[in-house]
């Protein structure tokens, strides 16, 4: 069972569900299908399926042009290209978080970075998944080689986006992918105290 985040906010007054266990329905590569029992606060046993993921991270690549470094990429489960921020699963056993967005930044956009400054851990889609995404900024790039993995890597295409057009990419649909949106929008805040 996960540990207990932050956000529970011990202390309060709301009302207490209590996981009572959980088995496997489906093992793929880097994910597990578990059906989970609960008891509501009021004792009433339900089940939910939960999708458990290792976690990943994010990277909004911001160049002394004021452009962020985007990805053009296929994405089989919503059977559309995507245009996102460079992230990877957490899928490199003891691999600490900051060591593997210098390691998607290189391999997807060919660019390595001296610092790395977390803007969020943001839970993705919670409502059936534990997954977590750490999105990191990262300036003072430097061109390194590429090393794509996969085949949606093969093909996918890097397109820098004016910050001051990344909004209306967002209006019009352009760009949907969440943690691109949020990560930018961080991103272009923390830059703006920076100064």
């Amino acid at each position: 069972m996960p540990s207990a985040e932050a956000g529970d906010a011990p202390g309060t007054d709301l009302p207490n569900f209590t996981p009572l266990g959980e088995e496997t329905v489906h093992r793929g590569w880097f994910i597990r299908v578990q059906r989970a029992t609960f008891l509501d606060p009021d004792g009433v046993p339900f089940e939910r399926d939960i999708v458990r993921h290792p976690g990943a991270v994010a990277v909004v690549a911001v160049t002394e042009r004021r452009t962020v470094v985007l990805v053009h990429q296929y994405r089989p489960a919503v059977d559309r290209w995507l245009l996102e921020i460079p992230a990877g699963t957490c899928d490199v056993s003891g691999e600490a978080l900051e060591e593997t967005a210098r390691r998607e930044l290189a391999e997807e956009v060919g660019y390595e970075t001296d610092g790395l400054d977390l803007l969020t851990r943001t839970a993705i889609t919670p409502g059936f998944c534990d997954e977590y995404t750490n999105i990191y900024l990262a300036t003072g790039l430097r061109s390194v080689a590429v090393n794509r993995q996969g085949a949606e890597e093969r093909f996918m295409k890097v397109v820098e986006v004016p910050l001051e057009r990344f909004d209306a990419m967002v209006d019009d649909g352009s760009i949907i992918d969440a943690s691109t949106i949020l990560g930018v929008g961080l991103a272009v805040r923390r830059l703006a105290i920076r100064g």
